[in-house]
């Protein structure tokens, strides 16, 4: 609790976080929640908003409680708090009886600007009964779209937050996170906050480059992306099967990547010990399935890598915006192919639900295949999934490398008819491959075993490759013109559009691009850190800046990030202030780390 007087919202953000400016909607956020009022609070991953609770928790008398679903990570969040001179901290299953009732004590007491809690914490019968003897500046609930039982990552525990609104009805709500689509935004409103305003930032994240790669041999292509683009470089690789997540680590390895497998099958303490290395060194690259990842703050990625297709716009919009969050250049690097689109619905198929949620997944996954089909700008689709307008950006593989297009009906003709006929001739279907062998006049066992070699269509697709088929019935199926029966062998089957097709009353147009990565598309060797645009003796300050950043990290027992992030040292090496006064006018440097640390900086800058 601040002290009566208290300075204002500006003066807080310069003299802890070290920063001149708010961005976006933070402060009419600010001056929202601080005067009482609930909020929405929707902005991209690394948008800033923490800033959004964090200071009315200050401007407002009492603690303030912050709902985090992510247990791992609450220590990071509370160490940084500490850092910044601020009285924060956590209460979860890893506290032993003896923490948690020293924390529980500071509450009381009146010594916590800021407690973060899990929600299954929260909601015993200790956790309510502790809150009811705290006098409360705020609620703050982040990653409340898990609040929403349609959504990409619904928690149960979260539907129960709403004893919040009835329990404590004076004390403030504010509702945070980076993915929510209208319907979940309705629904995280009428959940968990009263009349609550809405706040929407801007959702684009400038700085990062949206690619997607035809897949021909993924963990080929996934190796020359990091090796030729980011050696040396953080980054998170999302793969859809835990044995793929064990095998691409063990690959990458292989080749000198420090790389580290994550997922929920792997023993407890070696997920631990992954994701403390991943927060706390530089250059690892984590290969996990989406198990891993919410909530993470570590601001140098400088890569996120899907070697499976997401399931929805709103997962890929979540994974791929923890790249970049220090606002430096970032990548979001997708391969993509037909086992892709024949893999996710197969596990909307068998996924046991209701018709009403598979109809919705089926919806999500179409507006995903639209954006990596997509020809032109994927930023304007990806915004416009959100709700929000835009320009075409200029920094994704289709402004920098515009894809070509070749009239393809003949072809789709082709393949829509030699499907029809391999049904017709055996009285079953047939699945991708068998299709293509026919088409290519590749005689063999099943071929000649269901006479398919005396077909009109054999062979008349000689004249294209393979991987040219497959990426014509990518497209097929990603437009519905083509099922796939998931039920029986993912076998294809013709729909009721593909008779325009074959009438040719709908054009089919294919595009044409290099495997791989393009040559426009290519950010350069090392984005991150040509993107720094230091010379070679800031670049050298900066190198001894991050040298000294580890070693104290290592003795604080915190993340480097949490001590200063890059692009702060990165300001250091370029401005080389030579007092303590002078450490004032660079982002990033509050009054508390300005002291601890300053004197360090300093010497650092004098002995270069």
């Amino acid at each position: 609790m601040m002290p009566p007087g208290q300075p204002s919202a500006e003066a807080l953000l310069k003299r802890i976080w070290g920063y001149h400016d708010f961005r976006g909607p933070q402060r009419a956020v600010i001056d929202h929640v601080a005067a009482g009022g609930d909020a929405l609070v929707l902005m991209p991953t690394g948008g800033g908003k923490s800033l959004c609770f964090q200071i009315p928790a200050l401007l407002r008398a009492g603690v303030g409680i912050v709902v985090s679903p992510l247990i791992a990570l609450m220590q990071d969040q509370v160490a940084a708090l500490r850092e910044l001179g601020l009285r924060a901290a956590f209460l979860n299953s890893t506290l032993d009886a003896a923490a948690t009732r020293a924390v529980q004590r500071a509450a009381r007491a009146g010594e916590l600007d800021l407690l973060y809690m899990a929600p299954e914490r929260l909601l015993g019968e200790s956790g309510l009964a502790l809150l009811d003897e705290l006098r409360i500046a705020l609620f703050a609930i982040d990653e409340a779209h898990c609040v929403s039982q349609w959504g990409h990552d619904f928690r149960p525990e979260y539907g129960q937050l709403a004893i919040l609104r009835e329990r404590w009805p004076e004390v403030p709500r504010v509702a945070l996170t980076a993915t929510a689509d209208v319907p979940t935004r309705h629904e995280i409103t009428g959940k968990l906050l009263r009349d609550g305003a809405e706040f929407v930032a801007s959702f684009d994240r400038p700085n990062i480059r949206y690619r997607v790669v035809e897949k021909r041999d993924g963990r080929a292509q996934l190796l020359q992306f990091i090796e030729a683009e980011h050696t040396g470089d953080c980054g998170v690789v999302y793969c859809l099967a835990r044995n793929t997540v064990e095998e691409v680590a063990v690959m990458l390895a292989g080749h000198g990547i420090t790389a580290l497998p994550y997922h929920a099958g792997l023993p407890a303490d070696m997920r631990t010990t992954h994701l403390r290395r991943f927060l706390d060194e530089d250059g690892i690259v984590m290969v996990a399935t989406i198990a891993f990842g919410m909530g993470i703050d570590k601001p140098d990625v400088r890569f996120v890598a899907h070697l499976d297709m997401p399931k929805s716009v709103e997962g890929y919009f979540q994974e791929t915006g923890r790249a970049g969050r220090d606002g430096l250049p970032a990548q979001a690097w997708l391969a993509y192919g037909l086992q892709d689109v024949v893999q996710q619905r197969r596990l909307i198929e068998l996924s046991g639900a209701d018709d009403t949620y598979k109809r919705l997944c089926t919806s999500k996954l179409d507006s995903m295949l639209a954006l990596a089909e997509a020809a032109d700008c994927r930023r304007v689709r990806l915004l416009g999934y959100f709700g929000e307008a835009s320009t075409p950006c200029g920094n994704c593989d289709n402004c920098l490398d515009p894809p070509q297009f070749i009239d393809a009906t003949e072809a789709a003709q082709k393949l829509l008819s030699t499907l029809y006929r391999c049904r017709q001739t055996s009285g079953t279907g047939f699945a991708a491959t068998h299709i293509i062998d026919v088409l290519r006049g590749k005689s063999g066992e099943k071929v000649e075993r269901h006479g398919h070699q005396r077909l009109s269509t054999f062979g008349i697709g000689a004249d294209m490759s393979e991987s040219d088929w497959r990426a014509l019935l990518r497209q097929l199926v990603a437009q519905h013109l083509v099922e796939v029966d998931a039920a029986h062998f993912n076998v294809l089957q013709l729909t009721e559009s593909s008779r325009a097709v074959l009438r040719g009353e709908q054009r089919i147009l294919l595009k044409q691009r290099g495997p791989g990565t393009g040559r426009k598309a290519r950010a350069g060797k090392g984005p991150a850190k040509a993107a720094l645009a230091l010379s070679s003796e800031d670049a050298a300050l900066f190198e001894r800046l991050r040298a000294w950043r580890a070693a104290t990290a290592k003795e604080h027992s915190v993340p480097a990030y949490v001590v200063f992030p890059d692009a702060t040292l990165q300001a250091v090496a370029v401005a080389r202030p030579a007092s303590l006064d002078a450490l004032r006018g660079i982002s990033g440097v509050g009054d508390t780390k300005r002291d601890r640390y300053g004197p360090a900086l300093l010497a650092c800058i004098a002995d270069a």
